[in-house]
């Protein structure tokens, strides 16, 4: 199914469009996300943001004198959680989409895109826990054209982004064939023709509806040969 429009010529909105499909399928596939990252990201501007509304409220309530002390030490705060922030999000985050995994096995993915080229770049970092509790992570880059899940007129179609990722990630080509939905069985629907004939494709294999009131879907197609002998008869 498609989703709503945006520009292909926004590479912010393929961008942003994609990373936000990306753990919803991870998601149903059952692979767990952890929302570590996010947590301390949204803590760390959550309190930046209380500590000038403590301030000015307090400014409010008792004046410039009262709080003119507090305000130095409000601002330093403020400005130190702000850069913590800013580390936080571009040292330690990285452009990661997600970030989890199943069991013993633990994935990130990171995601980018270089400027005036409309390519999805992924790198993405897996593990699966030994014997003696240590994780042995494996690396791997991929990128494909965000034209490749994107119709012409900027809707997203999961199904080509889906298979995708689960022909280039082992942990969710496992995962997508466990749940029913791996790489040969994505279901593609296509659009009904002009001439009222419907059409889908589905693993691979295109079906057509072309019967004619006999109930059984198959179409009877008379050859040109036998069309002749008849006019034959006919004049005889």
């Amino acid at each position: 199914m498609a989703s709503s429009k945006i520009s292909v010529y926004s590479l912010p909105d393929l961008k942003n469009t994609t990373d936000d499909a990306l753990p919803n399928y991870l998601t149903s596939l059952k692979i767990t996300q952890s929302h570590f990252l996010t947590n301390v990201r949204l803590a760390l501007g959550f309190t930046a943001v209380g500590i000038a509304g403590g301030l000015f409220y307090y400014d409010h309530k008792h004046g410039w004198a009262a709080s003119r002390e507090l305000t130095f030490y409000a601002v330093v705060a403020y400005f130190a959680l702000n850069s913590l922030l800013t580390v936080w999000i571009w040292g330690v985050e990285k452009g990661k989409v997600f970030v989890g995994g199943v069991g013993d096995s633990l994935l990130t993915i990171s995601s980018s895109v270089s400027k005036h080229k409309p390519e999805y770049k992924l790198h993405i970092r897996w593990s699966n826990e030994n014997t003696r509790g240590i994780y042995k992570w494996e690396e791997k880059d991929i990128s494909a054209p965000f034209m490749r899940w994107f119709t012409e007129d900027g809707h997203f179609v999961a199904e080509p982004f889906q298979r995708w990722l689960a022909e280039e990630i082992p942990l969710v080509g496992v995962k997508a064939q466990e749940s029913g939905a791996g790489k040969g069985s994505i279901a593609v629907e296509s659009e009904p023709s002009k001439g009222g004939e419907g059409g889908s494709v589905r693993g691979g294999e295109v079906g057509r509806n072309t019967g004619a009131g006999n109930g059984s879907g198959d179409a009877d197609v008379e050859s040109p040969a036998s069309a002749a002998g008849k006019r034959r008869k006919g004049k005889k």
